[in-house]
């Protein structure tokens, strides 16, 4: 997964950045920069930066935990790694860097050892929301559906306000069949943040499977409107004009899929189709 997209992707899956790097240390480390993601000379230099704070303050487990981001975001996952054991050694109840250290390894197909750190932190802090949205997030990828609905049920319970879970547990509820709850998840997710194109998309595949086509297609330009170099975004508005009936529109979207990314296999089929 290209970096920036792995770092936008916040819907379907929990980001490294510093709302998932609570400690239980003290707060004493300077505030850092976000990193432009987008920008490797950025993220670069804030990596020095972090560097030079480290040289002066090697005992400090924030400081590491917050390099190991700026590596994250940087896509350099094994470094991140280093840094955030680092941190854990330092702090052994260092419920963030064990999160953050478990979505780097994510990162590096190590789910065995991710689900590990999962529960490291939730040990170090059951009330650590982050940790379960994070491990809910990996039992989904592995369908173990009913054990993700729990930790996804605690995540939203710690933090209301949060929308990636509810995002999250609407894709199991989607997976399942249950267009109805799922809707409901997605309606959460997109009222606590309406800037993620993720939890539209899967709104509007809901309502394409439930025949309210118009609606769907409200959603899939809502989408796009966040993010108009989505492939899927296209490809799912064609299919949502192709099933309404509109041919002209859906082979217009269609072929703007096949634009962005050329192996796009929904806007193939749909092209097919329409010949």
């Amino acid at each position: 997964m290209p970096v920036s997209k792995f770092w936008l992707a916040v819907a379907a899956a929990l980001s490294l950045g510093v709302s998932a790097c609570e400690t239980l240390s003290p707060v004493t480390s300077p505030k850092v920069a976000e990193v432009d993601v987008d920008n490797p000379q950025t993220a670069s230099a804030n990596i020095s930066s972090l560097s030079d704070v480290i040289e002066r303050r090697p005992n400090d487990p924030i400081a590491f935990n917050q390099r190991g981001i700026a590596y994250a975001k940087n896509g350099r996952y094994q470094e991140a790694i280093a840094d955030f054991g680092h941190a854990i050694k330092l702090d052994p109840k260092f419920a963030g860097a064990y999160t953050n250290r478990a979505l780097a390894l994510r990162q590096s197909d190590k789910d065995d050892q991710a689900l590990a750190d999962f529960n490291a932190a939730i040990v170090a802090n059951p009330n650590y929301s982050a940790a379960y949205l994070g491990r809910g997030n990996l039992l989904r990828s592995h369908g173990h559906f009913d054990d993700a609905l729990a930790d996804l049920n605690t995540a939203i319970r710690l933090k209301p306000e949060d929308a990636q879970p509810y995002h999250a547990r609407g894709l199991i509820y989607q997976k399942q069949g249950d267009c109805a709850r799922a809707i409901t998840d997605f309606n959460n997710a997109i009222d606590r943040n309406p800037f993620v194109d993720s939890p539209y998309q899967a709104r509007g595949q809901c309502l394409v499977a439930s025949g309210q086509y118009d609606k769907a297609i409200e959603d899939f330009n809502a989408a796009l409107n966040v993010d108009n170099r989505n492939a899927d975004g296209w490809a799912n508005l064609g299919l949502a004009y192709e099933k309404q009936g509109s041919r002209t529109k859906a082979v217009e979207s269609y072929n703007r899929a096949m634009e962005v990314d050329p192996q796009n296999s929904l806007a193939r089929e749909g092209l097919r189709r329409l010949g």
